[in-house]
């Protein structure tokens, strides 16, 4: 019996201690003590709210105004029946018209300095930026990129100072790590999402040029587009950029979303001085390494990069890389494929050595290399064609490295290259396309613009022409009709 009476009373002294140590907890606002951000696993699982409220004020709304041609017709003249009778009879002329998109983006500098996604802003010919406190500004677009979806604004803030988020090192995020979305889905005011990372360097997602995100399971709607994700320590790790939707035409999220790492974003912010992004240039190509190649090489999983080509000129062939080296890592940072190439490149800084390891021979080796822009030698000489030929109506161009990365072509190859054809034209009608480059035209090599115009000035009865497309040399004979 009295060791009954004493579990009893220890039983109600421990609820009671636990009722004061929740009340204690509830009260802190009262009292006005600060919470501090959560530093433990523990603390973590109690409230998020100390990082929404250090970071929330620095991710704002954007309001970009844009014009587009459109046809606007009643009604009544859109009805299939009335198209039946009248056809387009009633159809209006086109008509430029405003629309306004919305997303979200995020104050890195506290000078007014904004990162969000370049598709939140292409075409805009107004920028508002909104913050959480509901102050607006005008803003300026002073870089926008295309190839990393990523664009930076400056916003008229005057002598102020403006909340913002520091960027933290993306590499030194893992799979598992805590994070938190913020933005503005569907246009309903600020929201935070939680979640965790669950996978690295997706390349295979289809977004940018430089395919090479975190993936996360926080909730990233529309709206959402250019909005932050945090670490737990309150940085900047990406700029949320897509979702990965179902395919049943709802579009709807299914829990995947993709962020571009800061290290990215870091990159295109150092270039706005530039007046555009330069990133470095390897001049090398290669293939992945599968699990056949794997073998081949001896080599224990399939991972990196075997190289196929080496560009003149370029950084590769200053560390001394030659076709059938196996890169493995650079700057210590692994490459696991061809993608993670050229996202490691990408985010060097220019000027600077690094090291590559790679494996040569069977042998394990180090090199070390610069990082040069991409060679804009020779110089492009852009020539719309015309006359009695068969490359009436296309523009071609001397095809340099940094052309080619500047217009979507394959920056190892050179010569005479096509960058497009005007629709209609006798070289649409033929099928000349981008990217095809002028081999010869009547057995006579075309290795600059120039040649290429002196030739084709010639009246000719037929025309044999070799171009290679795709690392196929097509030949065909036409004649002067």
């Amino acid at each position: 019996m009295l060791l009954a009476y004493f579990f009893k009373t220890f039983l109600r002294i421990k609820v009671l201690v636990l009722a004061l140590v929740v009340l204690i907890d509830w009260m802190f606002p009262v009292f006005g003590m600060a919470r501090e951000i959560p530093k433990t696993r523990d603390a973590i699982k109690l409230s998020f709210a100390p990082l929404v409220n250090q970071t929330g004020p620095a991710v704002v709304n954007i309001f970009a105004k844009t014009q587009r041609m459109e046809r606007a017709q009643p009604p009544l003249f859109a009805d299939p029946f009335f198209k039946q009778f009248f056809g387009d009879l009633f159809e209006q002329r086109p008509r430029m018209r405003n629309h306004q998109s919305l997303g979200s983006g995020v104050i890195i500098k506290p000078s007014g300095i904004v990162v969000t996604n370049n598709h939140v802003i292409s075409g805009a010919t107004k920028v508002k930026v909104v913050l959480s406190d509901r102050r607006e500004f005008d803003a300026k677009i002073l870089l926008a990129d295309k190839k990393t979806d990523l664009a930076i604004l400056k916003l008229d803030i005057g002598l102020g100072k403006l909340p913002f988020i520091e960027l933290r090192d993306s590499d030194t995020l893992e799979v598992g790590d805590l994070v938190l979305a913020i933005g503005n889905p569907f246009g309903v005011g600020q929201t935070v999402t939680s979640g965790i990372v669950s996978a690295l360097a997706r390349t295979a997602a289809g977004i940018t040029d430089y395919s090479f995100f975190i993936q996360t399971d926080a909730s990233i709607n529309p709206g959402n587009s250019g909005g932050a994700l945090i670490a737990m320590d309150g940085r900047l790790i990406g700029i949320n950029t897509a979702i990965f939707s179902n395919k049943s035409g709802t579009g709807g999220s299914i829990g995947i979303g993709f962020a571009v790492p800061s290290n990215m974003v870091k990159t295109v912010v150092d270039s706005v001085g530039k007046g555009k992004v330069i990133r470095p240039w390897l001049g090398a190509t290669g293939q992945t390494i599968d699990i056949d190649l794997a073998r081949e090489f001896g080599l224990k999983r399939p991972a990196g990069v075997i190289i196929n080509e080496v560009y003149p000129e370029s950084s590769a062939v200053d560390a001394g890389l030659k076709p059938g080296d196996i890169v493995l890592s650079i700057d210590n940072k692994s490459v696991e494929d061809r993608d993670v190439l050229r996202y490691r490149i990408a985010t060097l800084a220019l000027g600077k050595t690094f090291s590559m390891e790679v494996i040569r021979n069977g042998k394990p080796a180090i090199l070390r290399f610069k990082t040069k822009a991409p060679l804009t030698k020779p110089q492009p000489n852009t020539l719309e064609v015309k006359g009695r030929n068969p490359f009436n109506g296309a523009v071609l161009a001397n095809l340099s490295p940094a052309f080619a990365l500047d217009n979507g072509l394959d920056d190892m190859k050179r010569g005479v290259v096509i960058v497009r054809s005007r629709r209609g034209s006798v070289a649409e009608r033929l099928g000349l396309k981008k990217g095809d480059i002028v081999l010869t035209i009547n057995s006579k090599k075309i290795s600059a613009v120039k040649i290429f115009k002196d030739i084709v000035s010639i009246k000719r009865k037929l025309w044999r022409i070799s171009i290679l497309r795709d690392d196929k040399v097509l030949t065909t004979e036409i004649p002067d009709n």
